[in-house]
């Protein structure tokens, strides 16, 4: 016998059962939860750098490297997050639970590797470099936001005060 629509779990929340279980049980939740508030860390000393070189012209390099380092986490942070998904949903990308926040991520990532492509052809000149690199700040805050509202949700739905 097959089991069918009517015989899984029913979830009125982000998680059935299982995947809650799932999720609370792979180290790769514990990841996920350091690699976000570091790389938001890292995001916030960037934007920093990266408005002064646009206010003043100095900075370059402190901002170019920030940028960099903001791109390896954003990546590292991706990988990992594909990973807790698989652990968690069976796949490792656009589960439905976050399908519209992994779109939003690719989005975040085209925009850091633009600037990656730009930086290391010579393509773009160092101005549009940041400004791509604002765009991608930018991406990335509404992606932010995106999770932390689904973090809320989880715990609204397992009962712990938001």
């Amino acid at each position: 016998m097959h089991p069918d629509r009517t015989t899984q779990p029913k979830s009125t929340g982000l998680y059935t059962p299982q995947q809650r279980a799932r999720r609370d049980a792979t180290v790769w939740t514990t990841v996920q939860g350091v690699l976000a508030p570091v790389q938001f860390l890292i995001f916030a000393v960037s934007l920093v750098l990266v408005l002064r070189y646009l206010a003043t012209g100095d900075g370059y390099g402190a901002a170019t490297l920030s940028i960099l380092l903001k791109t390896l986490c954003l990546y590292t942070i991706m990988i990992t997050g594909a990973i807790w998904e698989k652990v968690v949903f069976g796949q490792y990308l656009f589960a439905p639970a976050f399908f519209w926040e992994d779109v939003i991520s690719f989005v975040v990532i085209a925009l850091h590797t633009l600037y990656l492509w730009g930086l290391l052809t010579g393509a773009l000149a160092p101005e549009t470099l940041m400004i791509v690199t604002l765009m991608a700040y930018l991406t990335y805050v509404v992606n932010a936001g995106q999770f932390l509202y689904k973090l809320r949700r989880a715990r609204l739905d397992s009962g712990v005060p938001a």
